[in-house]
């Protein structure tokens, strides 16, 4: 796993965790990534220190048995909290609406135009897809997608 400093396009930093460089790519490209703050999927990466494994044998660290180690946690008790947040707005949206595949964007610009009858819709959308919607005033959200789905 690989994690990454992201920022959108209005400057919001967020991190994200990958299974590859080539996943993120995929994703991004497919505007699987969106900000946490405003949804934008406009998203580079941010430059990171790489997490480098200690080379000293210091004696501090020679005395400690496995007993003398706390547990880890790879999340904090906010991270959680909105991972199952996000999880239960995914669970909302795939249960209560209908998924339209990759019509979502014809179809939700026809409901903007009252062209058909509105109704709660999911799907797929190219980046160029979702922000000609948006700049037509069309209100879409890119539906989270949690890391465990990758795996």
């Amino acid at each position: 796993m690989i994690r990454y400093s992201l920022a959108c396009e209005a400057g919001h930093d967020f991190d994200s965790w990958f299974r590859s460089s080539a996943d993120y790519d995929g994703q991004r490209a497919k505007a699987f990534v969106a900000c946490p703050v405003c949804g934008s999927t406009a998203i580079e990466k941010r430059i990171m220190a790489p997490a480098l494994a200690r080379t000293d044998k210091g004696s501090a660290r020679k005395d400690r048995s496995r007993e003398d180690l706390a547990p880890v946690a790879m999340m904090s008790p906010q991270e959680k909290e909105f991972r199952k947040k996000l999880r239960e707005l995914r669970e909302h949206v795939t249960k209560n609406a209908d998924y339209v595949g990759d019509q979502f964007p014809e179809l939700a610009r026809q409901m903007h135009h009252e062209e058909v009858d509105k109704r709660s819709i999911y799907g797929e959308a190219k980046p160029d897809e979702v922000r000609s919607l948006l700049e037509e005033g069309v209100e879409v959200q890119p539906l989270p997608i949690l890391p465990e789905e990758r795996n």
